[in-house]
């Protein structure tokens, strides 16, 4: 079982999980370590929603408590958040990253991914620590787009793989975390 924070999940981010394999519970933010505590999930996916990272302290801290216990995803939001819970830095962009055909480089394979993006906030490179490696750029202005843990099994894309008309070059990510989760059982 996956449980997914929701910030302000997208369906589709959710028909992605399931569709994968994945049995998927959402829970608030509020409340969500209570609720963590219950349920014991296999793993914890933040999702995308509204505003500054800084502010959601809540994510922040259910990400540092379980960061070694369980698998964690995070997109939009949810990697600004895993981002700052791993010691790392946000700031504003000027105008943001909205719209589709955003490309998207993989540094570990070297595709380049079409992507939908819509955020204003962008994690800081140079704040992150060693035990953390940016996995994904954006080829238009060079911002961390992907970043993973090296030791844990963390992971976080600043866009929306789950992007519903297309086209979709990420589908793969939802698999991964999918494979990630059922290993932990």
């Amino acid at each position: 079982m996956i449980a997914v924070i929701d910030f302000g999940v997208k369906f589709n981010i959710l028909r992605r999980l399931v569709s994968e394999g994945a049995k998927v519970v959402v829970i608030p933010p509020k409340n969500a370590e209570s609720i963590l505590e219950k349920i014991n999930p296999d793993a914890i996916f933040l999702s995308n929603g509204p505003g500054d990272p800084q502010r959601v302290v809540e994510g922040i801290r259910l990400v540092r408590k379980y960061k070694e216990k369980k698998p964690i995803m995070g997109i939009c939001l949810g990697c600004q958040i895993i981002g700052l819970a791993l010691g790392g830095k946000t700031y504003k962009l000027k105008f943001g990253h909205h719209g589709a055909n955003h490309p998207v480089k993989d540094l570990r394979t070297g595709k380049i991914e079409i992507t939908s993006q819509n955020h204003n906030f962008a994690i800081d490179p140079e704040s992150l620590p060693q035990d953390v490696e940016i996995t994904h750029i954006n080829l238009l202005d060079n911002t961390i787009e992907g970043i993973r843990h090296k030791e844990l099994p963390i992971f976080a894309l600043q866009y929306h793989p789950e992007n519903s008309p297309g086209p979709h070059d990420s589908y793969y990510l939802f698999k991964e975390f999918v494979k990630l989760a059922q290993i932990g059982k």
